[in-house]
């Protein structure tokens, strides 16, 4: 009785799409593009990109200083998709150790 309960909850956890963590690859800039996994690509309609993932910069005395860098064409990204599957949250850039 108890293993048809959990294949039960199972089923019915993994039928509603929870929230998944992925990685992306961004292809295009403007109009952002995200590759995921090798296996589909993301338009920006599907993306939700928080302040932290976009360009800031400041005008102090006639010169641009680059506060935070937007994300750029070859960046590796964490998305978390949203439950359903339709939207993902650009969660932040990842960078290689050096």
């Amino acid at each position: 009785m108890l293993d048809i309960i959990k294949k039960a909850s199972l089923s019915a956890v993994s039928n509603t799409n929870p929230m998944a963590v992925l990685y992306g690859t961004v292809i295009s800039e403007n109009p952002l593009e995200v590759n995921v996994d090798q296996r589909f690509n993301l338009t920006e309609d599907f993306l939700v990109v928080g302040e932290s993932m976009t360009e800031y910069k400041l005008y102090i005395a006639g010169e641009e200083y680059v506060i935070r860098q937007g994300l750029k064409t070859g960046d590796t990204v964490l998305l978390v998709r949203y439950q359903g599957g339709q939207t993902y949250l650009v969660l932040d850039r990842l960078v290689k150790p050096s």
